[in-house]
């Protein structure tokens, strides 16, 4: 009565987030980098300029970035075995929250370095033609990685819905990570733009510092916002409510049982949910009646919400007078 069931191909969107959509998005996202990176690194050696070297290593670690969510992606779909008998779908979430890591430490902490070094020491800036001609190239690709990133995220997210709050209700990793990466490279390029032509303007190397630094405190808080998310992810989020509110239509709609006395779900991943509930049965049925009532359940649990491969439910017999707590109350 509680078999895993293999997840739906067509689960709704809104419960997992689809690993597909975001995959593509990655990909884009990596070929977009790759070339970026190459060519900041030949602007920084052409003009010195270390918002260029700033940006350059943005971009590698961005590449990293997308490569890990790829292995994640790829790892998180082994098999279950007997020690990790709920399977690996939290690898997702595992280089997610890595993804954070990478960003947070070569991206934002090398650029305040660099930045700070710069300022203290200014460099003159040779052949600016070079810095905004690759600054020009990058913003037109990573136009193209965050527009790819925003038609998967509007294939997804509900109507009307901010990207700020996808981010925050998604339990997928990808197009989160990749949104957010996509938006602090543009805003990056832009700082650097600015650094880059102050400096070359007025001759002094202290605004390509500033630049710098301005990049680097923006990877720092694009990185703390990914670590407080993937970090959510990984300690095990709940079904989104409105998720939780059909589960519990679903249990409740059976003539056999009677009320929910208590439901806990859990992502295992962002295609798997994992869902435990009490309900009450009427105090004469027969335990033939009862495991059929359960069954009907769980057939009633997936038809509403598909991607609830794993469910427990434990029948009981709600006492005289006995309140029915909601979603979020402590067993009893």
């Amino acid at each position: 009565m509680t078999q895993p069931a293999t997840p739906a191909a067509d689960a709704p969107q809104e419960q997992g987030g689809g690993h597909g959509g975001g995959a593509k998005a990655v990909v884009a996202a990596l070929l977009a980098n790759l070339g970026i990176a190459v060519a900041k690194f030949v602007a920084f050696l052409v003009t010195g300029a270390s918002s260029m070297l700033a940006e350059a290593i943005h971009s590698v670690a961005d590449s990293g970035n997308q490569v890990l969510l790829l292995i994640g992606g790829r790892t998180s779909r082994r098999a279950a075995d007997a020690e990790h008998p709920f399977g690996f779908g939290r690898d997702r979430y595992v280089y997610g929250f890595l993804v954070a890591v990478v960003l947070f430490s070569v991206g934002g902490c090398f650029a305040v370095y660099e930045g700070v070094h710069k300022i203290l020491a200014p460099e003159e800036l040779t052949s600016p033609v070079w810095a905004f001609g690759v600054l020009g190239v990058a913003i037109v690709l990573e136009s193209f990685s965050l527009r790819t990133a925003k038609k998967e995220t509007d294939a997804v997210k509900r109507p009307g819905e901010s990207y700020w709050a996808f981010i925050r209700r998604a339990r997928a990793p990808e197009l989160p990570v990749v949104l957010l990466e996509d938006t602090a490279a543009l805003s990056g390029l832009v700082l650097a733009l600015v650094g880059v032509g102050l400096t070359a303007a007025t001759g002094d190397g202290l605004w390509d510092g500033l630049g710098t630094v301005a990049i680097g405190l923006l990877l720092v808080a694009v990185a703390s916002v990914l670590a407080v998310e993937t970090k959510s992810l990984l300690l095990g989020e709940a079904a989104t409510p409105d998720v939780q509110r059909r589960i519990e239509q679903a249990l409740a709609g059976g003539e056999h049982v009677e009320s929910v006395i208590h439901l806990r779900t859990q992502h295992l991943s962002p295609e798997e949910l994992l869902v435990a509930a009490k309900i009450a049965v009427r105090h004469d049925d027969t335990a033939e009646a009862v495991a059929r009532a359960i069954d009907e359940a769980e057939s009633r649990i997936r038809d509403a919400v598909p991607i609830a491969t794993l469910i427990y439910l434990e029948p009981d017999i709600r006492r005289a007078g006995t309140a029915v707590p909601d979603a979020g109350a402590t067993p009893r």
